[in-house]
């Protein structure tokens, strides 16, 4: 059994066996919280960890396919599952067309223009009050599939693991593929990756729609699940965190991004101990993680049990 497939099965397994540990709802929403911001991370990757394209405005896409979803079931009556489906399609046009021209930026200047596209969808779905509720929010309805509504934290969990092992599945059959290849290479040097004929442009908004599917899917799904959305999750801060939790857990690992938004999803949860220092803990639990993990969670631990010494 290959390195990946082991993972992938540990994956399965903590998934199947995680129920025996969850003692009531505010568990199973934990969990389920985890699993949405995993997917996004695991698409975020992709485009920061492996193409290394800095993006600072993936809130955005995570807040259009909530919103698609609640807009087309709420106001237009499609079926969920249609909806769900074709926000994410329609999320995965958007980021080809925004992703052609802003792709040909670098460095800070591609951080500034994801920052204006997410700042730019977040005033939109605040101030059309008409179409999104405004900062009040909509109501959304339920997800059905084959004539039932999937309701309860239990039967939420089990759709949300199912997602998560197969946004896992294919972000590392990907990453194993010649365009996966090419991303690293991307990332080493961009110029050096042309000179052996490497379409520079063309991955880059590959491995961005990609992401952005990733993030429209799971706002969709957290849309459904919640019953109402509002544009608290489409915010800069939002999109900060989800960068956050990529590089917490470890750039260039699918299974670090995983780790990372179950850590920073559940450290907040554990943390109300402390009440008014809470936030104090937090930042030096990250400051202390990043000063003795610099390259993150999951790479620092696999190099620390593997015996290599981290290069400096």
């Amino acid at each position: 059994m290959s390195g990946r497939t082991a993972s992938l099965a540990t994956l399965a397994g903590i998934v199947l066996l995680l129920p025996l540990a969850l003692q009531n709802n505010y568990y199973y929403e934990v969990a389920i919280q985890v699993g949405l911001n995993a997917i996004v991370c695991v698409g975020l990757n992709l485009l920061i960890g492996y193409a290394g394209q800095i993006s600072l405005g993936h809130a955005g896409f995570f807040g259009l396919g909530a919103y698609g979803s609640a807009i087309l079931t709420a106001r237009y009556g499609w079926p969920p599952l249609a909806a769900l489906a074709s926000a994410t399609a329609g999320v995965a046009v958007l980021a080809y067309l925004i992703g052609r021209p802003i792709l040909r930026l670098r460095g800070h200047y591609l951080a500034m223009a994801t920052l204006g596209m997410g700042i730019i969808i977040s005033i939109v779905i605040a101030t059309e009050d008409r179409l999104t509720g405004g900062p009040d929010g909509m109501p959304v309805p339920a997800l059905a599939a084959f004539g039932a509504a999937l309701s309860g934290e239990r039967v939420w969990y089990w759709v949300v693991g199912a997602t998560l092992l197969a946004a896992v599945w294919l972000a590392l059959n990907l990453v194993d593929s010649p365009h996966g290849r090419a991303l690293r290479a991307l990332h080493g040097s961009e110029v050096g990756a042309e000179v052996t004929g490497i379409d520079s442009a063309r991955h880059k908004v590959k491995v961005f729609v990609i992401s952005a599917v990733y993030a429209a899917l799971a706002g969709s799904l957290t849309a459904h699940y919640a019953g109402f959305v509002t544009p608290a999750k489409v915010t800069f801060f939002h999109s900060i965190e989800l960068v956050t939790m990529v590089v917490f857990g470890g750039m260039a690992s699918t299974f670090g991004a995983v780790v990372g938004a179950a850590v920073l999803t559940v450290l907040p949860q554990a943390l109300t101990v402390f009440k008014e220092y809470e936030m104090v803990v937090f930042g030096a639990v990250m400051m202390l993680t990043m000063i003795f993990m610099p390259r993150g969670l999951v790479p620092t631990l696999a190099l620390t049990l593997s015996g290599r010494r981290l290069p400096r």
